[in-house]
């Protein structure tokens, strides 16, 4: 909700989309680290799965179906928004992603 709010105050108009997300997260921008060229290079394709860290340590299924708890605390949501967009991306996200990443994750 904070996402979508943020991202409403730069574009009132603006709405968020899973597709977008979806892309974005699947997405390979070269600009982040060369051992985390996109979201899947750790959480895999398959998001009801469980993924893993660089360094080994096992990550929990992304989806909410599956681990009710994933995208439940906006606080821990926006911590790994700020470690893991710089490492893939190269830089933070930017409102509308985050809002557009949310909307397609709340929907696995």
């Amino acid at each position: 909700a904070a996402a979508v709010t943020a991202a409403r105050a730069a574009d009132a108009s603006f709405s968020p989309s899973a597709e977008r997300g979806r892309a974005l997260f699947t997405s390979s921008p070269a600009a982040g680290k060369p051992d985390t060229p996109s979201c899947t290079s750790c959480h895999t394709t398959t998001l009801t799965r469980a993924g893993q860290a660089r360094a080994g340590k096992p990550i929990e299924p992304m989806a909410p179906s599956v681990v009710p708890t994933r995208l439940s605390d906006p606080a821990t949501v926006e911590k790994w928004f700020r470690r893991n967009c710089p490492d893939v991306l190269g830089r933070d996200c930017s409102a509308t992603e985050k809002a557009d990443l949310l909307a397609f994750l709340t929907g696995l």
